[in-house]
């Protein structure tokens, strides 16, 4: 029987700037958060290389090394960040149970999910390899890198289409590639696709390989029609097929959308659980910026602070 059981004032699950911005709130609110970083610490940042659009780093920083800032300013003020994931939960009573490394039992007075999203990809080893090096997830992230370029978007969603004009404004040209004879994209969207000069959208068609040594130089696509093969002269490679948010340990518990991100009462960060609270992408698939995850962070912290106070929890738990 595992009697190795914690209770802890403030659970924050899952790192990145959701997650350590609640940790600085909460820390210097003295409500001495527990982060356990998740099996990706850092969050989808630590896979990025050059982040120029968080403010305060007027040269631009790396990822990784963002992080590693959050994570110093997190522990500055008493976070206590630790290795180890959820691996699952049991928030039939209060305080809230979760299960880590399947192995140690954490009571929570107030949890805070940051578990974040996860881009879905291709499956293809080249994408793999380069990615960071011309291959990106996220065009509004990215696209500034590839000003007066040639680039690719693979989706055919609003996302693709939102993510392919924004890209349009930024290169030269931008070939969406679309697997289908039309878009899943809403009406408007499709409208503005297709009269975007510099947008060429290419149907019926898949990414064979993406090439290239040390950056993208290349996209080889095939049609699925004809057979034909082409190559394509690119230097950023753009996947837009979705994300899917890191919420499967809460199934059952906390209220979700079709999609699994979570649902939380409008201009807050509650869940339908009192002192469960959800912040960055895994409750954002509208903006999924570094910036408004920290910002939720932010609303995550204070409303856990709020919620604990109004209960009167004594100051040691």
């Amino acid at each position: 029987m595992n009697t190795d059981v914690e209770t802890i004032k403030c659970l924050i699950i899952g790192s990145g700037p959701a997650g350590y911005t609640a940790a600085i709130y909460a820390a210097r609110a003295d409500l001495k958060p527990v982060m356990y970083q998740g099996l990706q610490p850092g969050g989808q940042l630590t896979i990025t290389n050059d982040v120029e659009n968080f403010p305060g780093y007027p040269d631009g920083v790396m990822g990784p090394a963002m992080m590693q800032d959050l994570q110093k300013q997190a522990e500055r003020f008493g976070t206590d960040v630790r290795w180890g994931y959820a691996s699952s939960v049991d928030f039939s009573l209060h305080p809230y149970k979760v299960t880590i490394d399947e192995v140690k039992t954490v009571l929570a007075e107030t949890v805070i999910i940051s578990t974040g999203a996860s881009a879905k990809w291709l499956g293809l080893p080249s994408e793999e390899r380069l990615n960071g090096f011309g291959v990106s997830a996220c065009a509004v992230c990215d696209g500034f890198f590839f000003r007066g370029q040639d680039v690719a978007i693979v989706g055919g969603g609003d996302t693709a289409a939102e993510e392919a004009t924004y890209l349009a404004k930024l290169c030269r040209k931008v070939y969406m590639i679309v697997r289908r004879d039309e878009l899943r994209a809403s009406k408007a969207m499709q409208h503005r696709v297709l009269n975007t000069p510099n947008l060429e959208v290419l149907w019926d068609t898949e990414t064979v390989e993406i090439q290239g040594e040390q950056a993208v130089e290349h996209a080889l696509v095939r049609n699925l029609k004809t057979g034909e093969e082409r190559t394509l002269d690119i230097t950023g490679f753009f996947v837009a097929i979705g994300h899917t948010p890191n919420s499967g340990i809460f199934k059952g518990w906390i209220d979700m959308d079709e999609s699994g991100y979570i649902k939380t009462k409008p201009g807050t960060t509650q869940t339908n659980l009192p002192g469960v609270f959800a912040c960055g992408d895994v409750q954002d698939h509208v903006y999924r910026q570094a910036v408004t995850a920290a910002g939720t962070g932010c609303m995550a912290a204070l409303e856990a602070e709020r919620w604990l106070a109004a209960k009167e929890v004594p100051a040691e738990v």
